[in-house]
């Protein structure tokens, strides 16, 4: 496998130009965040939330702090609720809360309305390797309290340390507890409920897919994210394409077609390999500098003819891309096309709260499609 590394000049951290604008809302500086007059308390929320043990604070911890996961082995339990607000570092602008597994909801100090009114998504973790049916009451007794509460919530159930079982008995323990919890909720006249199933553990990148999972619903930009992207992929002769946050290797957004668990590691492995050699020789000698600024971009060519290309889009996301060697000849008309994706991606961005976001959004769309064609007919 050879590397190819493209980052000339790490000359300190770049400013907010050719990065998204300060009101899109999404990752703010450090210094704005004392200067923007929303409170942290107004970010949507993220809840994880299950029994002692069942390794909440392992999850928070692997995906948002880097954390190696045989670290985790010594985190002390969650005694209180934990808020960690992640958006002065990653492009997710959300505050994760880590709750004790003892959280009593009959407790009249559980204030279930501040607590659910401004949630975007409940992970409920459980165990595998363990009873779950203790679990699986709390899972009924949270969810249903939290949906009287806000509806809207987004209810993802983590299936978690799945990484000591068989093939045959994740697959089966993930049916039982399907069956086990929509059958309660049915019972309780909650079937407009809607749980979201997720196989996880932190010792492989099935907890990085299942985070992605979650954030992509809490995106309005979603939709066209993807369409982008198929029109870039399409234009470009490349076979996958993902958009990551850096910091925590989460893609909120990928094209159509379906996602390959191998590819998706290949992808998170480049992200890692790019900001390790960026910190080793692209800072400067006093130390300073930055690990991935805009002229941040690599190239890695595998034995199987297979290349992974990354590009900057924002100081806080890269695209990913996987392409054959021989569509990788073309390097110009997939650098122009790059080009066009990243101006769409800053526009999609700055039009997302305006009324006239959606028709700004498809000119957007059209005007890649007509950069595709033009490159390719001139190639």
């Amino acid at each position: 496998m050879s590397i190819q590394y493209e980052d000339p000049t790490l000359a300190g951290s770049y400013d907010v130009v050719g990065s998204f604008p300060k009101s899109f809302g999404y990752g703010a500086e450090e210094q704005d965040l004392e200067e923007n007059c929303s409170t942290s308390a107004d970010k949507p929320r993220i809840l994880l939330m299950g029994l002692r043990r069942s390794g909440k604070s392992s999850i928070q911890k692997v995906v948002f702090h880097k954390m190696s996961p045989n670290e985790t082995l010594f985190l002390e339990s969650t005694n209180k609720i934990y808020k960690d607000d992640i958006s002065s570092s990653s492009f997710v602008n959300f505050q994760i809360w880590d709750f004790p597994g003892q959280v009593d909801f009959l407790d009249p100090t559980f204030d279930s309305e501040m607590i659910f009114k401004g949630t975007g998504a409940l992970i409920f973790v459980i165990d595998a390797q363990d009873d779950y049916v203790e679990a699986l009451e709390r899972l009924h007794l949270t969810v249903s309290r939290a949906y009287k509460v806000n509806p809207d919530i987004n209810f993802e159930v983590f299936i978690h340390k799945v990484d000591g079982l068989s093939d045959d008995h994740k697959i089966e323990t993930q049916r039982d507890i399907h069956q086990r919890a929509n059958d309660e909720l049915a019972d309780a006249n909650l079937e407009k409920l809607h749980l979201s199933l997720y196989l996880t553990s932190i010792y492989d990148h099935s907890i990085f897919e299942a985070f992605s999972k979650v954030v992509q619903k809490l995106l309005p930009q979603l939709p066209t994210l993807e369409n982008l992207l198929n029109i870039f992929i399409s234009h470009s002769g490349i076979e996958k394409a993902f958009l990551f946050d850096v910091v925590s290797k989460i893609y909120i957004a990928t094209d159509s077609s379906p996602v390959d668990m191998q590819s998706y590691e290949l992808c998170c492995d480049m992200i890692d390999v790019v900001i390790d050699v960026s910190c080793i020789y692209g800072l400067m000698q006093d130390g300073s500098g930055c690990a991935y600024d805009k002229e941040s971009s690599a190239i890695i060519r595998l034995n199987n003819s297979t290349v992974l290309y990354l590009k900057e889009v924002t100081k806080f996301l890269a695209l990913v891309c996987i392409l054959r060697e021989e569509s990788f000849e073309r390097k110009g008309l997939i650098e122009y096309n790059f080009h066009c994706f990243r101006k769409a991606i800053h526009e999609v961005f700055e039009v997302g709260n305006l009324p006239q976001g959606a028709c700004s959004s498809s000119n957007n769309l059209t005007g890649l499609k007509y950069a595709g064609a033009h490159n390719g007919s001139a190639v």
